[in-house]
């Protein structure tokens, strides 16, 4: 009898109809629930990719540091995969993060340093940058690291085409390191040219954990503009709203790039008939309760 190691039990996660918020014109919303991965995202695919790979190609050892930069999904997934394989990580994020998030991280061992509210995550990119120059870790990179969307193309996209039968038409995701929305446009595109991949980005002024507009020099080396066939806009608000929307209607705790996600599959609904309309429900609302984002409204 075979019994699964925990990274065995990554991926293959629920894809589910959503009943009372409808799409009208006969259209199908689904949500694809990332927070049944065990560290609790859809960043659990690309944190373990990241360390199989590397290993594979003999870069990386257990007993090796790692580095990495994150806001926060990534940092908890990678702090996992490296306990469950041997490894010192070493997280450097903005200070801004969620304390549900740091305390994750850290109680899965890993050494965590701040940078700046203001700093953002190009300070975070930048300090990890110059610590593996220094020699005091080895990097991953998950903004230029192919295997980042491979999980995405041997897993994420396959799940999708397989659970809908074929029969998915549009694909949103938000957009941050850019790995979930080009690993699976890559794979739904070779299967059906026509599918149509929507990516999303926050609006000007708005600050949405897991969905970045990122200035052009910090642009991720992964992402291929050609694989996103169009790019929404996302108000701080309308994730927000959204957010708990997917909470107090269809029962599903989620946080705000994931009511992001549902606002633009809304927006999409508006105008196509028919249609199946897949959408990324990243990690899970728990570990945004000490924001206040799901407090009863005054």
């Amino acid at each position: 009898m075979h019994f699964p190691t925990l990274e065995e039990t990554i991926g293959h996660t629920p894809l589910v109809r959503l009943k009372r918020i409808t799409a009208g014109r006969n259209n199908t919303l689904l949500a694809k629930l990332e927070g049944h991965n065990p560290a609790g995202s859809v960043k659990d695919r690309p944190a373990l990719s990241m360390l199989q790979e590397a290993e594979r190609r003999g870069s990386i050892a257990p007993g090796d540091t790692l580095i990495e930069a994150t806001s926060g999904n990534t940092g908890i997934a990678l702090a996992m995969a490296a306990a469950i394989k041997g490894y010192q990580m070493v997280l450097i994020m903005p200070e801004s993060a969620s304390d549900e998030r740091k305390q994750a991280m850290a109680a899965y061992g890993a050494e965590l340093i701040g940078v700046s509210k203001e700093g953002g995550m190009e300070a975070a990119r930048d300090l990890a940058e110059t610590m593996i120059a220094r020699g005091q870790g080895k990097p991953l990179d998950q903004f230029a690291n192919p295997d980042n969307p491979l999980a995405h193309y041997r897993g994420t996209g396959p799940e999708l085409w397989e659970q809908t039968g074929g029969t998915i038409t549009h694909f949103v995701s938000s957009m941050g390191t850019t790995g979930t929305i080009m690993g699976v446009s890559r794979y739904l595109k070779e299967r059906d040219p026509e599918v149509q991949i929507i990516g999303l980005q926050p609006e000007d002024g708005a600050s949405i954990a897991g969905i970045r507009r990122w200035p052009e020099a910090y642009l991720p080396r992964i992402f291929e503009p050609d694989r996103v066939d169009r790019v929404l806009d996302i108000g701080q608000q309308e994730a927000e709203v959204h957010m708990r929307r997917l909470a107090r209607e269809e029962g599903i705790l989620a946080g705000v790039s994931s009511g992001g996600a549902l606002a633009g599959a809304l927006r999409v609904a508006e105008e196509v008939e028919n249609a199946v309309i897949a959408f990324i429900v990243c990690d899970r609302g728990d570990r945004y309760l000490s924001t206040g984002l799901f407090a009863p409204e005054s």
